[in-house]
């Protein structure tokens, strides 16, 4: 499940990629598939583990296009091991609102980028965010959970104060919003509750077949209740 649009962040041959926070690496596998070389860095060595192994299985699977390289870095977001300019685009997909120095950590992304570089930022969107920490205070407080909600506006100008040109933005996953809704209203942690069980298995369903019926929803919903927000931005 892809969050960032490749055709507003083009990324080839010879394209050097930092997938910042990566999490369970579904931007790094995408980025690799096209032929970028990409480090996905995270502070979670277990996640960076199980990346590492789904970067060797493509590579053996024929999946990985020739030149083109996947590696692991752990780290910290707000002082990461790179030169400056080390990057020809960067992703951030669902980590500023983890951070309580959101502003180092956006800094941190401008000092890597090179020049004339761009990065995607996604965050959640205000009103389905909004609405979930509402249901349920657990969903924000625990350990490792969200500090902040963003407005499109707070975010673009933390980042365009950081240095950043403001480019294009859109949302994703608007489907998705409503079963974390679901989730909060029931308990963030009941998995088994009927109708989050029921939800998620569309949501499964939606993902691996991709039918007509929830593409064309979700092209509707994205606009109103999208669960994230993607702003693009560029160095100078």
């Amino acid at each position: 499940m892809l969050t960032v649009d490749f055709a507003r962040l083009p990324v080839g041959p010879g394209v050097r990629v930092l997938d910042l926070g990566c999490g369970g690496g579904r931007h790094a596998f995408e980025v690799l598939r096209r032929g970028a070389d990409v480090i996905a860095f995270d502070m979670d060595q277990a996640e960076l583990d199980n990346v590492a192994n789904m970067f060797a299985a493509m590579d053996k699977a024929g999946e990985v296009p020739p030149d083109a390289s996947g590696r692991t870095v752990q780290g910290t977001a707000l002082d990461m091991p790179f030169e400056d300019g080390s990057f020809d685009r960067v992703i951030a997909a669902e980590v500023l609102e983890h951070i309580p120095d959101d502003m180092a950590a956006m800094a941190e992304i401008f000092r890597v980028l090179r020049p004339g570089g761009t990065a995607a930022i996604t965050v959640p969107s205000f009103l389905p965010e909004r609405i979930c920490w509402a249901l349920d205070e657990a969903y924000h407080t625990a350990p490792g959970g969200h500090v902040r909600i963003y407005t499109l506006a707070e975010l673009s100008a933390k980042l365009k104060s950081t240095g950043f040109e403001i480019g294009p933005h859109h949302h994703a996953h608007g489907l998705h919003s409503p079963y974390w809704w679901i989730k909060c209203a029931v308990g963030v942690d009941n998995d088994d509750h009927p109708l989050a069980k029921a939800y998620h298995e569309l949501l499964v369903w939606d993902i691996m077949k991709r039918p007509a019926v929830t593409q064309i929803a979700e092209a509707v919903l994205n606009p109103i209740i999208g669960k994230s927000v993607v702003l693009y931005v560029k160095k100078p």
